[in-house]
């Protein structure tokens, strides 16, 4: 589509457009008229099935709208695009991704330069990590935890346990019965008290939090998997439902 200098490049899949959550999971999700590149970027790489993060970032550089339809109806679709015309919503969706596990790395010494050797030698052999969390240094030591695509756990596990002793961790911990669900919004900039809001629908269903990472339009939090489908509906419910 840009080497053609299109208006507008057209997907057709077996969705009428993009949700604001799984509409196979939640029957309540709504489609969107339109959505930004930053917005579907973000819910592309966390889980949401829709569209391929890669075809967002190219229609982001290129500045291609894109507008995701069915290929079953003739309805319209929903519009990606650099701005959108839409008065701003809060939040624009929620997304799950099953295709986590969280490794801890218990017992390491409170030292400088320790995080940078672990996820360097992550890096080194392609381990992508994503969220992390480093506790308060105690009695000398701290433990780190962080996530890992589950594909990869079994490898970050080897080569961390073949520098265990040198690094002077005392033990490595993982769990691959974890989910992770997030929230993504550009109104979320500009208005407070969205991760308390988010928090609260968790609260309200007796969803624990394991993490949370975020970011000026997304936040990620790690809970059982078991609880999952339970917190997106949660979640879908207090930002979309209750308006």
């Amino acid at each position: 589509a840009a080497a053609m200098h299109a208006d507008l490049c057209q997907i057709y899949t077996d969705v009428e457009g993009v949700y604001t959550a799984d509409p196979r999971k939640v029957s309540t999700a709504r489609k969107l008229t339109e959505i930004t590149y930053d917005e579907m970027l973000e819910l592309a790489t966390l889980g949401a099935q829709v569209l391929h993060n890669r075809s967002v970032e190219m229609a982001k550089k290129y500045n291609i709208e894109l507008e995701v339809l069915s290929s079953l109806t003739r309805r319209k679709g929903t519009i990606v695009k650099e701005e959108s015309n839409v008065e701003k919503m809060l939040i624009s969706g929620v997304a799950k991704d099953d295709n986590i596990a969280r490794i801890s790395i218990i017992g390491v010494p409170d030292k400088p330069g320790l995080a940078f050797k672990i996820f360097s030698k992550l890096a080194s052999k392609g381990i992508n990590v994503d969220i992390i969390l480093q506790s308060i240094g105690r009695n000398g030591t701290k433990d780190i935890s962080f996530t890992v695509d589950k594909n990869k756990m079994d490898d970050a596990i080897a080569l961390l346990q073949q520098n265990t002793e040198k690094w002077g961790a005392s033990n490595i911990v993982s769990d691959d019965n974890v989910t992770k669900v997030s929230i993504v919004g550009a109104g979320m900039e500009t208005h407070p008290g969205v991760a308390a809001e988010m928090f609260e629908a968790l609260f309200s269903r007796s969803v624990n939090i394991q993490m949370i990472s975020t970011s000026e339009i997304k936040i990620s939090v790690l809970i059982n998997k078991a609880d999952g489908d339970r917190a997106v509906e949660a979640i879908h419910e207090k930002f979309f439902e209750n308006q």
